[in-house]
């Protein structure tokens, strides 16, 4: 039987890890033969039969190969999503969209715990005024839409990249939070103000301390007790926005599609088909998405809605697809991590890829400690340098947001791509996007702050719904059919049971 790490309660997981001590086997080392969790041994504690536990909210998407991209007619002939087979390892997706109640949650946190820091609230607000529009009557929208309880179970919206992205760390931090509190370690400190909030970084550091209720006792003879450390598995991975190709691998949804590795149909949505209506015959003829139908028909006809909403629905509403995530198509748009290329299909890696890496490292003193976290309680990071670079094989700078893309660092020079010529012009990295390659001002969206998003809304018609298209925008700006999910990466097996 596999364990559950967050599932055991702490004195009971203290217990196997003694009772571990006195068998052979997978109990010691196969290197040195001394005995894993034993106090006479040393001490060295080694997890065994870990389960990654599904964090709040999450549904576990197994990986796997796909046709990533479009194959249908691109009707605005940007050929920015040719098809590509790639493959994608398992991961968690939120099963909703992000709602207005759980973006609530944030912001209050937020006001509450950063009472010497107003900006950071200021900075989390949704921007509401989104709803206006020069020839149309949405002012209640912009007052009511994301505070009003009848509300609560729609998708928000006005919510930028950027902020999406914080939202994610906050997430990330209060569900660790509480499992230390469930275990038993940590007891539950509601006045916590500034820098002494709970940061997972921080507390794994040895930077947080908080309302310790009992640590774990520990197996190594010189020390009595020990915080919880990484190698516990306790902790959950990050939350984070997905990469497009996780979002749209989860979108297609091919283990409903699918017999032994034979994809029998390749889907056009989120089911199958090449219709937008059910064909169940419970639910036959009902839209499966919250999109717009024609010109000016945004529901449908009065005591017979063909999708039952004017503006966002609820995040559950609709049928799921068959990994049961809701609303992968229609509704409203959603963020993903990725910076825009048109062209980026052609260059990414075939296993996870994406476009947008800036390696950082976490910022130390000069004894080589890390560095005294920040007035927010986080951990403080910085790119990656050329010099760290120099001798790696697999990367040789810090920022790739514009790799391969047409700019002149990633250029063929002299027959490398990391020619001291290229280095030399890296102020030139955007010349392909500039209207005045002589004064460097741009004339296009393409940028290095550019970011996809995907799936299609309540304002859309049918041809976004696909998984395979995609638009951009800037990761300061935000709109009224716009709004994210969180994922998380699977570590250990990428099996999962369906």
């Amino acid at each position: 039987m596999k364990l559950k790490i967050s599932a055991v309660p702490k004195l009971a997981l203290v217990a196997m890890l003694f009772a571990a001590c006195g068998g052979g086997g997978k109990n010691a080392s196969s290197t040195t033969g001394w005995k894993y969790n034993d106090p006479d041994a040393g001490g060295f504690e080694v997890q065994s039969g870990y389960e990654q536990e599904t964090g709040p909210g999450l549904v576990l998407i197994e990986g796997g190969t796909f046709t990533m991209g479009r194959v249908e007619q691109d009707l605005l002939y940007d050929w920015n999503n040719m098809p590509r087979r790639i493959t994608v390892s398992s991961f968690y997706m939120d099963q909703t969209e992000v709602r207005n109640i759980d973006y609530r949650e944030y912001l209050h946190w937020i006001s509450r715990v950063f009472l010497d820091y107003p900006e950071v609230y200021r900075q989390a607000l949704p921007d509401t005024l989104v709803w206006r529009r020069p020839m149309a009557y949405n002012e209640p929208y912009v007052e009511y839409y994301f505070r009003h309880p009848s509300y609560n179970e729609y998708p928000v919206v006005g919510v930028n990249w950027l902020q999406a992205n914080d939202y994610c760390s906050w997430r990330t931090d209060r569900v660790n939070e509480g499992i230390l509190i469930k275990e038993g370690i940590l007891t539950p400190d509601p006045n916590q103000i500034g820098e002494e909030n709970f940061n997972t970084e921080a507390y794994l550091a040895g930077q947080y301390e908080g309302l310790v209720n009992q640590n774990l006792p520990s197996l190594d003879p010189n020390k009595e007790s020990r915080r919880v450390m990484l190698e516990d598995g306790l902790l959950l991975p990050k939350y984070r926005l997905p990469s497009e190709a996780e979002w749209e691998y989860a979108a297609v949804a091919l283990i409903g599609n699918s017999y032994d590795e034979r994809v029998y149909e390749r889907r056009i949505y989120p089911w199958d088909g090449h219709n937008v209506r059910n064909d169940s015959k419970k639910y036959r003829g009902e839209m499966r998405a919250n999109f717009v139908r024609g010109k000016g028909d945004l529901m449908g006809v009065a005591g017979s809605l063909n999708d039952n909403a004017t503006i966002p629905s609820p995040v559950n509403s609709y049928w799921p697809n068959d990994y049961g995530l809701y609303c992968m198509a229609g509704n409203v748009n959603e963020w993903v991590y990725d910076i825009y290329r048109p062209l980026t299909f052609e260059e990414f890696d075939e296993f996870n890829p994406i476009r947008g890496n800036v390696f950082q490292t976490l910022v130390r003193d000069e004894e080589g400690n890390i560095a005294e976290k920040d007035s927010l309680g986080r951990l403080r990071y910085r790119e990656v340098t050329e010099e760290e670079a120099i001798n790696r094989w697999n990367y040789k700078k810090a920022d790739y947001r514009n790799y391969r893309d047409g700019d002149y660092e990633s250029s063929i020079v002299d027959g490398s791509d990391w020619s001291a010529e290229a280095a030399q012009q890296e102020s030139g990295s955007q010349r392909m996007y500039t209207l005045n390659k002589e004064s460097g001002d741009v004339s296009s969206l393409i940028n290095d702050h550019t970011r996809v998003y995907k799936g299609g809304s309540w304002r859309d018609r049918a041809y976004w719904l696909s998984p395979g298209t995609r638009r951009y925008l800037d990761e300061e700006a935000s709109r009224d059919d716009l709004g994210f999910r969180c994922a998380m990466t699977r570590v250990g097996s990428p099996a999962g049971h369906y």
